[in-house]
């Protein structure tokens, strides 16, 4: 049976951080003027992207419920997973616990983020894990808890010098001492960075016993080894694959008009150049700076559904959405659970002189990314989002 509403049906496809507080947020600003908001979500549980290495090391996360997270906001939750965009009939096709189900909409924020991209290189689909869900993480535990009960160690590899690469093997290295951590990148782990925060990383990545492996290019992930491009093969007891992302195919199968990474373009307010009704934000979309493309980072993406939000609500108001505009402020990093990094930046993205390192960053970092539930309560009222924080911003490259 499909869900019937009245008013201006507005869908929100993805109830991750962007998805969410979009949601959240459309309903504050449409309710007045006959908005009517469904958030679709394949799992009930709010998944914390940014954490997925802690997971992935074995630490054990609070669980967040959807349905908890938006009570009282006045958004209707349907758990389910869309399978196909209709854009001519404006459907989403849902497969739920009940069936297939039909959805209409009026308005699509699509929402649906990116997963780590195992297409490059050969291998990396079948012999690597990733952090793209709690279930891939805890994969990723499972095999390094095995690993560590042999009691003879065990090599693990990092694929992949950017933000998340950099978190997952410090985490890996500090939780697991026993094993023997390699981080493979083709840049300098953290070469986005300035040179003092840059030197604070290395001797983090030194003092945890992490072998850097710079300049390297991986050509195929075996079952026990990664081969270089030089004809080298490490040895290795897990892999783990973090470098490159791409969105899901479902907006390009729908017939959007998406980028190479798969990712909607989108126009200044942040709404499909080919289908108008649907906005795409957060790491589905394609959203242009004056310096080129954001990066798919929470920082951007966070501000990204904000801004939606205000879009369609100045829209059934008869008002004209403004362009979306946005500058990044900092580049956090853990390194373990008794170190971190905060590199300060242009809005470019480029490195400011400033940075924290040590306790001061943690207690940073520990603030910008603590519990999403007063965050997205917040962001009923507030006009820019308090909670902004960087994650995969450079990782494609590294």
């Amino acid at each position: 049976m499909t869900p019937k509403l009245t008013g201006h049906r507005i869908v929100v496809l993805g109830a991750g951080y962007t998805g969410m507080l979009a949601a959240i947020r459309t309903a504050r600003r449409t309710r007045r003027h006959g908005g009517r908001v469904t958030l679709v979500n394949p799992s009930q549980r709010f998944t914390e992207r940014l954490r997925m290495h802690q997971i992935a090391a074995g630490q054990r996360l609070a669980e967040h419920q959807i349905p908890d997270l938006i009570r009282g906001t006045g958004v209707e939750f349907l758990p389910g997973r869309a399978t196909r965009i209709d854009l001519e009939r404006r459907e989403l096709h849902l497969d739920t616990a009940d069936g297939d189900r039909r959805l209409g909409y009026d308005t699509l924020v699509y929402a649906i983020g990116s997963v780590a991209d195992t297409t490059r290189v050969p291998g990396s689909d079948a012999n690597a894990y990733t952090l793209d869900s709690p279930a891939t993480a805890t994969r990723l535990a499972a095999r390094l808890a095995e690993l560590a009960g042999r009691g003879a160690g065990g090599t693990v590899a990092v694929c992949g010098g950017g933000l998340t690469g950099i978190e997952a093997a410090t985490e890996i290295a500090e939780s697991r001492p026993g094993l023997r951590v390699v981080l493979l990148t083709r840049d300098a782990p953290g070469s986005m960075m300035g040179d003092r925060a840059r030197a604070h990383l290395d001797r983090a990545l030194h003092r945890l016993g992490i072998e850097v492996r710079t300049g390297v290019d991986i050509v195929r992930i075996g079952p026990d080894a990664v081969e270089l491009a030089d004809g080298e093969r490490v040895p290795v007891d897990a892999c783990l694959w973090t470098t490159g992302f791409v969105a899901p195919p479902l907006a390009a199968e729908a017939g959007l008009t998406v980028d190479g990474h798969g990712r909607i373009v989108v126009d200044p307010t942040l709404r499909s150049v080919s289908h108008p009704s649907v906005y795409a934000i957060g790491d589905a979309a394609a959203i242009p700076a004056p310096w080129g493309m954001l990066h798919g980072t929470c920082q951007s993406g966070i501000p990204s559904g904000a801004h939606a939000a205000d879009g369609i609500g100045r829209r059934l108001r008869g008002r004209a959405a403004r362009p979306f505009r946005f500058g990044y402020l900092h580049q956090p990093v853990c390194l373990g659970r008794r170190d971190a990094v905060i590199q300060f930046t242009r809005p470019d993205d480029t490195p400011s002189r400033w940075y924290l390192a040590g306790r001061l960053a943690i207690t940073y970092k520990e603030i910008v990314s603590s519990s999403p539930t007063a965050t997205f309560r917040l962001s009923r009222w507030l006009s820019v989002p308090l909670w902004a924080v960087s994650r995969r911003a450079a990782d494609a490259g590294s």
